[in-house]
C-alpha cells in the first residue's frame, strides 16, 4: 500500500468521538415543542374563560352614570389635623344593643337616637326604651328598609317633641313620652319636580316654626349611598318646611350629596355638609341674602356628615372617610375618571366595595372661617367606626354611627 492510499484509509476510517450533544438537542428540541404546547393550551383556556366575562362586561349596563368633578390636592394632615389616637380614648355605650345610632339629641340626661331597625329609641342610664317605629316590620335587610324605615337626623323642639326625619317615610314630629307621631312631610313626594328621595338631616329655629332639611338625591336612597357618592350627582337639594302654613319650599339645589345641616345662632343661614367635595356651605335662608349660597370651610381632608354646635361657640364635624395626604386617596382618584367607577359598579356591589373603603374616623371642632381649633383620630376605627355624628352634652362628646351596634363617648376633659 503506498502512502496514498494509506492516508485514504486513515481519513476513511477515522474514530468517532461519542458525545451527548445529539441527544441533548433531540430532548431540548422536545422540551421546547412541549412548553410552546402548554403555552397555547394556557392562553386558550384563558381566554375561553375571560371571554365570555368580557362579553358581559361589555353587554352590561353599570348601574351609575359618573360625573367627571374635581377636588383639589386634599390639605396636609398637620397642625390641626396631625393624626393622633385620641377618639380612642373614647368609651362604648349599648354595645350590641343598638344597630345604627346616626343622630343623637337629649332632654336633660335623657338621650334619644334612631336606628337600623326603623326605631326611635329612648336611652335612660342602661335601660333602652322604645318610643315608636315609624315604618312597619319586616326590618334588618337592605330590601325592607324602604318599608321599615331608617331614621337618620334628630332634633329636640322647642315644645319638649322630637323632629325627626326618616330617609324613607319624611319628616315627623314625635311625642317623646307617648310615642305619637305626626307625619309633616312625606317621603317619595315630587316637590319642583324632583323626587324627595332621601331625606337626611334636619334642623330647628327656636320657635320650632321653621324645619330645614337637607334631601340627599332625588335618584339613589339611603341604601345606595355609595352609589350616590361614586356617581357624583349633583341632585341634592335643601328645603324648608313652615309648620303653620305646612309649605314646603325648595332653598338651593344641585348640591353633590348634602348631609348634615345645622342653622346658625342668627337663623339666617344654615352649614350643609357637601359630602361628595370634601366641603360645608354655609347656605342662606333668610334675610337680604335669602337663596344665596357661599363656602364655610373648603377641601376638608375627609368627606363630612353631620354637624352639630359645640360648646365654646364652634361646630363639630365627622367624617369617617379621609384623604390622606400624605398617602392615596381612592375617591380623588376617581373623581377624573368615570370610566373607572362604571367598570367597578359591573363587577362589584355596593357590600363588597365598602369592604375596600378604609376605615378611618375623625371628629374635628370648626369655627368661624371653617378655622380647625382641634381633632379626634382614630385610624382604622378601632374603637369608634363610621363615625356620623358627635353630640356634646355636659362635657362628654357622644359619637353616633350610621352602622355600628354602639354609641362612643369621649370626655373632652381628658383630651
Amino acid at each position: 500500500m503506498n502512502e496514498t492510499a494509506g492516508v485514504r484509509f486513515r481519513r476513511l476510517h477515522r474514530a468517532q468521538v461519542i458525545t451527548e450533544e445529539l441527544p441533548e438537542r433531540r430532548h431540548k428540541g422536545s422540551s421546547t415543542y412541549s412548553g410552546k404546547v402548554f403555552q397555547v393550551t394556557l392562553l386558550s383556556l384563558g381566554g375561553f374563560l375571560l371571554l365570555p366575562l368580557l362579553v358581559v362586561i361589555l353587554i352590561l349596563e353599570s348601574p351609575i352614570h359618573p360625573e367627571v368633578f374635581s377636588l383639589k390636592e386634599p390639605p396636609l394632615m398637620k397642625g390641626c389635623w396631625e393624626p393622633n389616637l385620641k377618639l380612642r380614648e373614647a368609651q362604648r355605650l349599648y354595645e350590641d344593643q343598638i344597630l345604627g345610632p346616626e343622630s343623637i339629641a337629649n332632654m336633660g340626661d335623657v338621650f334619644f337616637t334612631g336606628t337600623a331597625d326603623g326605631k326611635l329609641l329612648k336611652l335612660i342610664g342602661r335601660r333602652i326604651v322604645t318610643v315608636t317605629t315609624l315604618g312597619r316590620p319586616p326590618c334588618g335587610s337592605r330590601e325592607d328598609e324602604p318599608t321599615c324605615g331608617r331614621p337618620l337626623g334628630i332634633r329636640v323642639g322647642p315644645n319638649g317633641t322630637l323632629f325627626v326625619a326618616d330617609a324613607y317615610l319624611g319628616m315627623f314630629e314625635v311625642n317623646p313620652t307617648t310615642g305619637e307621631a305626626t307625619r309633616l312631610v312625606s317621603g317619595g313626594q315630587v316637590v319642583s319636580g324632583r323626587k324627595l328621595s332621601f331625606i337626611n338631616d334636619l334642623t330647628v329655629t327656636q320657635d320650632g316654626r321653621k324645619v330645614y332639611f337637607t334631601d340627599s338625591s332625588s335618584r339613589w336612597q339611603r341604601r345606595d349611598y355609595l352609589h350616590l357618592i361614586m356617581e357624583a350627582t349633583a341632585d341634592g337639594r335643601v328645603l324648608e318646611y313652615d309648620t303653620e302654613t305646612k309649605e314646603l319650599t325648595v332653598i338651593m339645589e344641585n348640591l353633590r350629596f348634602p348631609n348634615g345641616i345645622q342653622l346658625l345662632p342668627d337663623e339666617e343661614s344654615v352649614l350643609v355638609a357637601e359630602t361628595t367635595m370634601a366641603r360645608i356651605r354655609r347656605v342662606h335662608v333668610a334675610g337680604l341674602n335669602k337663596g344665596g349660597m357661599d363656602t364655610f370651610v373648603d377641601n376638608l381632608p375627609g368627606f363630612p356628615d353631620n354637624v352639630r354646635p359645640s360648646s365654646s361657640g364652634g361646630y363639630w364635624v365627622t367624617m369617617s372617610a379621609v384623604r390622606p395626604n400624605p398617602g392615596f386617596s381612592m375617591l380623588d382618584f376617581l373623581s377624573q375618571r368615570p370610566w373607572v367607577k362604571k367598570f367597578i359598579f359591573k363587577l362589584f356591589s355596593q357590600e363588597v366595595l365598602m369592604k375596600f373603603v378604609p376605615r378611618y374616623s375623625l371628629v374635628a371642632e370648626l369655627h368661624d372661617g371653617g378655622v380647625c381649633t382641634r381633632s379626634f383620630h382614630d385610624p382604622a376605627g378601632l374603637v369608634a367606626a363610621y363615625v356620623s355624628e358627635a353630640h356634646e352634652h355636659d362635657g362628654n362628646l357622644y359619637i353616633g354611627s350610621f352602622r355600628s351596634p354602639y354609641i362612643a363617648v369621649l370626655d373632652l376633659r381628658r383630651v
